[in-house]
């Protein structure tokens, strides 16, 4: 989950409620809008963000909207398995997916009444996926998202909560359902890494499956702040959030290092460039580099938030709070 997006969302509340679904809006600067989320297909590019908003471009410079997207709800995240078919996610619980590369999509789940945003989804292949959010929300597919399973990862909990919520369960269901949609925190991003899947979060929370899901187990906390970012290589794992701060970890070590950093911009997504150094996309128009030990950063002259990005020819093409922006990178 992006900081920005999720600050909004605790100062406004999540989106209306809708009796039916409504169609994204045709907008002809749907470029210039909050995105919040990037990514290539392996033959174009997606966007998607504000009111629905879903945008596809080839080279990054002109954008076509999607021709049909059936909610006008804030989209937090895509992914896509192949060229043709990927998923988005956001606020509602709200879930689409696309066939034909992201010109056209369908609705697979919206929850107004849940009033809680899926922010990140992830799949593997056409089938499995996983979709998470606000307050422990954690959905999973096995059949490409035609039928959503709600799972409560009760592993993730403190020792105290578990006794808690199991004196609860026994004695009072009604509370019982009550205490569990909301007493897990956020889970803002997951990722597939070389040492299985991750899943990182508010209040420091960082976990692990080695399972492909079936099971997660929670890592010794080294920060008590939100985490928003997590990337890997063959070598190392990074994790990266609120007020700059950064983690690595070098692959077979249990320590983790904390980079000192005297930009406390925070930071929303983590990208390779090159195989040599790792890009971090952070709010007012920070770049930070992560190369050979070393951590720097650059400051964009616009100051605007950088929520995603990819990289297509050398150049990094970023979905902002002020739509796409594009910076040539030197190889």
């Amino acid at each position: 989950m992006k900081y920005l997006v999720y600050a909004s969302l605790i100062i406004s509340g999540a989106s209306v409620a809708q009796e039916a679904p409504s169609n994204a809006i045709s907008a002809t600067n749907a470029a210039k809008t909050l995105l919040t989320d990037i990514t290539n297909t392996g033959n174009s590019l997606i966007a998607v963000g504000k009111h629905g908003t879903v945008i596809k471009s080839i080279s990054g410079d002109k954008w076509q909207q999607a021709e049909l997207v059936p909610t006008q709800v804030l989209l937090t995240a895509v992914d896509f398995s192949n060229e043709n078919n990927g998923w988005a996610c956001g606020h509602d619980a709200t879930i689409i997916n696309t066939t034909d590369g992201g010109i056209n999509w369908k609705l697979q789940q919206a929850q107004p009444k849940l009033d809680k945003p899926c922010l990140d989804i992830l799949f593997e292949d056409d089938l499995k996926g996983f979709a998470v959010g606000a307050y422990g929300m954690f959905y999973q597919t096995t059949d490409g998202g035609k039928h959503w399973q709600k799972r409560f990862l009760d592993s993730l909990l403190f020792s105290d909560d578990r006794d808690y919520l199991n004196d609860l369960k026994e004695n009072d269901p009604e509370g019982y359902e009550a205490e569990t949609a909301s007493i897990l925190p956020h889970f803002n991003r997951i990722e597939k890494t070389d040492n299985g899947l991750m899943l990182v979060g508010e209040m420091g929370l960082m976990a692990r499956s080695i399972d492909d899901g079936q099971t997660w187990q929670r890592i010794e906390e080294i920060y008590p702040g939100s985490f928003f970012a997590v990337a890997s290589d063959s070598t190392q794992e990074i994790v990266a959030g609120l007020r700059g701060n950064v983690f690595a970890k070098q692959n077979g070590e249990q320590q983790w290092q904390h980079f000192e950093n005297v930009k406390t911009a925070t930071i929303n997504n983590i990208i390779n460039y090159n195989n040599k150094q790792w890009l971090m996309l952070a709010n007012s128009g920070v770049i930070f580099h992560l190369q050979d030990g070393l951590l720097t950063h650059e400051q964009l002259a616009d100051g605007k938030a950088i929520l995603d990005g990819v990289i297509l020819d050398n150049r990094l093409i970023m979905a902002t709070e002020d739509g796409i922006k594009v910076k040539e990178l030197t190889p």
